[in-house]
């Protein structure tokens, strides 16, 4: 599948292009009671998040730890009930649908966690793992689901004779291969791919980013990417948003957004980003940000990233900013952009 980055053109957003939409979603937690007598705080992870990923994209989501990325990817399958807002897929509100049609949609949304072992059953063996899908499916069985989990361990890069063996016999980067095997298993074409690379060491995580590019392509894969490390990102995505404090405060093409970053919390990012080139790593500015980081239980009036932003202005504490279109698909929340 050709994507919108391969071919080197601006995407003009169709209804037939979007996979998955989000409309003013969020997502609240009760927080601790302050008192006997006062009402439970509110932890607001994820707030207000407009979003619109288009079928055979990767779109890479990143943000500081604690920043709501995961809640967001978790909502969007609907394994967090949203709080407010809508969720679309294949232009449907899910939050609509009957039991037995969310059923049938959630083969086509899968997810593969930060941590693999802790997605694996460790009393079961891989095989039977990467076959329960396709048995609560009733998509194979006998000869036929022997087949598919031998078809699906060769596609992650697995011998189908290790079927038989349990997740701890495996290292980090091989669960998480079984993880994805098991997220395949019932042929879904979106997957929220949440911090999948996060534990590896570097060689490891080239080969599973090489394996994601690989499997988009063979299988029309559209992707959610979460990560803190902006390099993976930049080689993975095609457009990438940078979440702070459960908002989405820019969107833009991978390209634009790590050449033009006009939010000051990305610039901020990207500045930390380390790179090899050592003149450039001498004569580039790296922005360090003053400050504390509000609670997402207690967050200020007007921009939440007011008490860190080396731009601040009088008007930031009362005005909250909106995602605003910059150009080309290009969008920041920055009353100074």
């Amino acid at each position: 599948m050709t994507t919108p980055r391969e071919n080197g053109q601006t995407p003009v957003d169709s209804e037939e292009e979007i996979l998955v939409e989000t409309r003013e979603l969020s997502k609240h937690f009760p927080g601790p009671r302050p008192g006997l007598m006062r009402r439970r705080a509110i932890l607001r992870a994820v707030e207000k998040v407009n979003l619109r990923i288009r079928r055979g994209e990767v779109l890479g989501l990143v943000g500081e730890s604690g920043c709501g990325k995961s809640t967001l990817g978790q909502t969007i399958l609907n394994l967090y009930t949203p709080t407010s807002g809508q969720i679309f897929f294949e232009g449907e509100d899910i939050q609509e649908l009957r039991m037995g049609e969310l059923r049938s949609l959630r083969r086509k949304m899968q997810i593969v966690f930060q941590d693999p072992y802790s997605s694996l059953d460790p009393r079961m063996p891989i095989g039977q793992a990467i076959a329960e899908p396709l048995v609560i499916h009733k998509m194979a069985s006998g000869s036929e689901l022997e087949d598919r989990v031998s078809e699906l361990l060769q596609t992650v890069g697995l011998n189908p004779g290790l079927r038989n063996r349990y997740p701890h016999e495996f290292s980090g980067g091989q669960q998480q291969r079984i993880a994805l095997a098991r997220a395949l298993a019932v042929t879904p074409s979106f997957l929220v791919a949440d911090e999948p690379i996060s534990s590896m060491d570097v060689s490891i995580q080239g080969q599973l980013i090489n394996l994601l590019e690989k499997l988009r392509r063979q299988m029309g894969l559209t992707y959610l990417f979460i990560s803190h490390d902006l390099r993976m990102v930049r080689h993975i995505a095609d457009r990438v948003a940078v979440m702070y404090l459960g908002r989405i405060v820019e969107i833009a093409d991978c390209d634009e957004l790590f050449d033009n970053a006009l939010h000051p919390y990305t610039q901020a990012l990207l500045s930390a980003v380390p790179i090899t080139d050592p003149t450039a790593a001498r004569t580039r500015k790296r922005i360090r940000l003053e400050g504390d980081v509000p609670s997402p239980i207690d967050l200020p009036a007007g921009c939440v990233f007011q008490s860190r932003c080396p731009l601040v202005q009088p008007e930031c504490a009362n005005e909250e900013p909106e995602l605003r279109q910059m150009g080309d698909g290009h969008r920041a929340a920055c009353i100074m952009v």
